[in-house]
């Protein structure tokens, strides 16, 4: 089997910014089941940004990003599902095809337990990859591997979203924004909670119903309730975790579901139980989703016509500039990059 080289971003061992630096990964000719990909475009979530500022450094020299976007280039034998020049996204789980979670952990992950999607081409598994939404850019279409399908499966797989339902979303980051994007389009009421009263305001543009700033009422669980009649919240999408879970415990209603999907305030807290009991919640940890989830997901934004909001665009030279934009919190929607 014949291969050619492509030019990556690598991650040394430890990781940290100073250790991210370019270098070469190998291209082979696609195999039986395999496709290769001329990929265009990443987009930045806090797991990469874990990855390369060495919170979550590797432990090898790793090419970071789950999340990439691009056009098939060649297709192995056997390959029925895509054709040259299709357009498609990969998945955060390639292993993981349908059905219930199959994974433990992240060593599957492209840019973490394997190699990612920062670099020009790569040959993979056609079940690496699925289609991309149509007539999506190729930056618009990374916002989906892991910040849209986490939303997705929270809302339409575990929480069985229904229009009329009540959904509150935390800040301003993929997650919450895809959230609230796909709960408005199923017909849902939104409440939105973040710090900033310029973003509430954007989130309000984006068909928020109700806004609450966390920071001026830390009490906002109570509010929440308060905005349903009482009765509290079908379904709270939780970034933040153990700052944040109280108070969506106090939001929720009866037997009501939390995704438990972020750790931006630390990886452990105290557990109220007792309100979890009395009122029966349902809180379901959620870490990205399948293919078939991702495929469904896709067929939904055909359908609807969504479009995701990005933030801005880096080239793949500039990865570290990206990475300290995130960092420094200003973004509104997803930052993404140009390969």
């Amino acid at each position: 089997m014949t291969q050619s080289a492509s030019r990556a971003v690598i991650v040394q061992p430890g990781g940290g910014f100073d250790k991210v630096g370019f270098g070469e990964r190998p291209v082979p000719e696609p195999g039986p089941g395999e496709i290769t990909v001329r990929l265009r475009a990443n987009s930045l979530n806090y797991h990469d940004y874990a990855v390369v500022s060495g919170l979550w450094g590797p432990s090898e020299p790793r090419v970071p990003m789950s999340d990439g976007a691009g056009e098939v280039e060649a297709v192995g034998p056997g390959v029925e599902a895509f054709a040259i020049g299709d357009r498609v996204v990969s998945t955060f789980f390639p292993t993981w095809l349908d059905g219930t979670p199959q994974v433990e952990g992240f060593a599957t992950v492209p840019g973490d337990g394997i190699d990612g999607y920062a670099r020009e081409r790569v040959t993979a598994p056609a079940t690496a990859f699925t289609r991309a939404p149509r007539g999506w850019d190729h930056a618009e279409a990374a916002t989906l591997t892991t910040a849209a399908l986490t939303a997705w499966r929270a809302l339409h797989a575990d929480a069985g979203l229904k229009s009329g339902d009540v959904v509150l979303v935390q800040g301003t980051g993929g997650v919450s924004l895809f959230a609230l994007q796909f709960a408005k389009a199923a017909g849902a009421t939104v409440i939105a909670t973040s710090s900033s009263d310029a973003k509430l305001e954007r989130l309000r543009g984006l068909g928020a119903d109700h806004l609450i700033n966390y920071r001026a009422d830390p009490a906002w669980g109570a509010t929440a309730k308060r905005l349903t009649g009482g009765r509290g919240v079908d379904h709270v999408l939780d970034v933040a975790g153990p700052g944040t879970l109280e108070q969506s415990m106090e939001a929720v209603r009866v037997a009501g579901h939390i995704s438990v999907i972020g750790i931006l305030t630390g990886v452990a807290g105290p557990l109220p139980l007792v309100p979890a009991l009395i009122r029966q919640i349902r809180l379901q940890g959620v870490l990205v989703g399948s293919r078939s989830q991702q495929i469904a997901m896709i067929r939904g934004i055909d359908a609807c016509g969504l479009r995701p909001v990005v933030d801005s665009v880096y080239p793949l030279a500039e990865i570290v500039d990206a990475f300290r934009h995130q960092e420094s919190n200003r973004h509104f929607g997803k930052i993404c990059i140009q390969i």
